[in-house]
């Protein structure tokens, strides 16, 4: 059985290769690569039986895998390493593709390639990740996806109170205290949770929850005092949209 594994963490990828070389005697060859596009066109290159692929990478997500294929093209299982906590494992769950959690235990890694083996003959792979995919954007509804360096955290928007920009970066500070560097622009997120309707632009850098609004100070041309006491500045432009906002709201 020909296997390959896309992550793009060098250690990550010589620690699951020992083990996979140790406990997985069906797997006789096992290629790797650093990020999806790389892995794609491995994929393309070696037509592997099996293929181990991590979820948060630069660039491309490992749930991006399908549109780097025409539906005939798939013809190889998958087995997603993650590092989500138990609320997104229930996606997994729900759309009966494989995974397994980092860091990688032993006995379920042989599981998990078990299972591969007897299912690649009748390969529905692509009904499969379009499960999950939907699975995910059911939890994107009332939550975040945070990519940090321990791993992947879910958050309750009503949890975050607000995100500020810098740069190509993103804080997001919650209520309880916590703050969040995460490496995204601030649009990516206002565009992932504006459909909640509890967040507001009052300004280029800033993206407020509303509940979580203090006061709002007229001194020094007008800001938003918020519930940790943080000045938030709003634009000229958007004061009028703002009040009548709060008008309607609350």
């Amino acid at each position: 059985m020909k296997a390959i594994l896309i992550d793009d963490e060098p250690k990550a990828r010589k620690l699951l290769q020992s083990i996979i070389t140790e406990h997985c005697p069906d797997i006789t060859a096992l290629h790797q690569a650093e990020d999806l596009g790389k892995g794609t066109a491995l994929i393309k290159q070696e037509q592997p039986d099996l293929v181990f692929l991590d979820i948060e990478m630069p660039q491309y997500s490992g749930l991006q895998i399908l549109e780097f294929f025409d539906t005939e093209e798939v013809n190889f299982q998958i087995i997603f390493i993650t590092a989500y906590n138990q609320y997104a494992v229930d996606a997994f769950k729900l759309s009966a593709v494989d995974y397994l959690l980092k860091p990688v235990d032993v006995e379920e890694l042989k599981a998990a390639v078990k299972k591969a083996i007897e299912l690649k003959a009748a390969n529905n792979l692509t009904v499969n990740l379009a499960e999950l995919k939907r699975s995910f954007q059911k939890l994107s509804h009332n939550k975040i996806a945070l990519d940090v360096p321990r791993g992947i955290i879910f958050i309750n928007h009503q949890d975050v109170m607000y995100l500020e920009a810098d740069g190509m970066y993103t804080t997001f500070y919650l209520k309880n205290g916590d703050k969040e560097l995460i490496c995204k622009p601030l649009r990516h997120f206002v565009e992932q949770m504006h459909a909640s309707g509890l967040f507001y632009k009052p300004h280029r850098s800033y993206y407020i929850n509303l509940n979580a609004i203090k006061e709002f100070n007229k001194k020094e041309g007008g800001h938003l005092i918020m519930e940790n006491d943080k000045l938030v500045p709003i634009s000229r432009d958007k004061r009028t949209e703002f009040f009548e906002m709060v008008k309607e709201i609350f």
